[in-house]
């Protein structure tokens, strides 16, 4: 029987939790990387594995996906996907107010680690004859510039533009992989819960942010993943490479 491929980061709360949920269904086979595991279902004909790891230090990471992915037989499979969902937002506040050890891991997991994973993605699936999907999941902080929360602005913008090369290099081959950083709009998060908690005097937009919780405006995560599993299904799924739910 073959499976349908899914590899997932961040996937023990949040949007990730809820992505991963969803993704255990019957022929689908599931690789989940977070630093911790999580609680999930496990349905008849699907098939499970999680990793443990800190995508703070991502080269090893990358290193044991590649020969993860070197190991595995495309023979069995009708598809591969990675999906980069981590990341982590530094303190909010002025970027000269935060240290270097909050900024690096904001970067080091929000843009490099997804790099990394990636091109690794690419270099070991390059020869499968199948159809291969790569989802980044960004912000509309990384296409509109948000005061108290550079680094995220940052990495997600990074991933937007990843998204545009990766895109030009792949459509230059025979059998190219597709490519989207998606937005996937504003979600009841742990993230949420920080950036109403924030201090007024270092993060000025926070009033915003209470409001759309004010106002119903925020997507529960399984509802958030619901639209970007749909996104990520459509069959004219890379034809943009940067795209927002909101729009589709």
């Amino acid at each position: 029987m073959t499976q349908h491929l899914i590899i997932l980061t961040g996937a023990s709360r949040g949007l990730g939790l809820a992505m991963a949920r969803q993704c255990l269904e019957a022929g689908h086979r599931l690789l989940t990387i977070s630093r911790r595991p999580a609680e999930l279902p496990s349905p008849a004909g699907a098939e499970l594995e999680q990793w443990s790891a800190d995508l703070a230090e991502p080269a090893p990471v990358a290193a044991r996906l590649q020969a993860w992915l070197a190991a595995t037989d495309p023979g069995t499979l009708a598809s591969a996907t990675l999906v980069n969902n981590a990341g982590v937002i530094s303190q909010l506040a002025p970027l000269d107010r935060i240290s270097a050890a909050d900024l690096s891991q904001a970067l080091r997991v929000g843009l490099e680690a997804p790099t990394l994973l990636t091109a690794t993605f690419l270099r070991a699936t390059a020869a499968w004859p199948l159809p291969r999907k790569l989802l980044l999941v960004s912000s509309g902080l990384g296409r509109r510039a948000m005061a108290g929360s550079a680094s995220y602005c940052a990495a997600k913008a990074g991933l937007d533009h990843l998204a545009r090369a990766v895109a030009l290099e792949q459509a230059a081959l025979p059998q190219g992989a597709r490519i989207v950083s998606l937005a996937p709009g504003v979600i009841d998060t742990d993230m949420q819960v920080q950036l109403r908690g924030a201090d007024p005097a270092l993060f000025p937009e926070r009033k915003r942010f209470l409001g759309l919780q004010a106002a119903g405006q925020l997507d529960s995560p399984a509802q958030a993943a619901a639209k970007v599993l749909r996104y990520l299904a459509r069959t004219d799924f890379g034809s943009n490479p940067v795209a927002d739910v909101r729009d589709a």
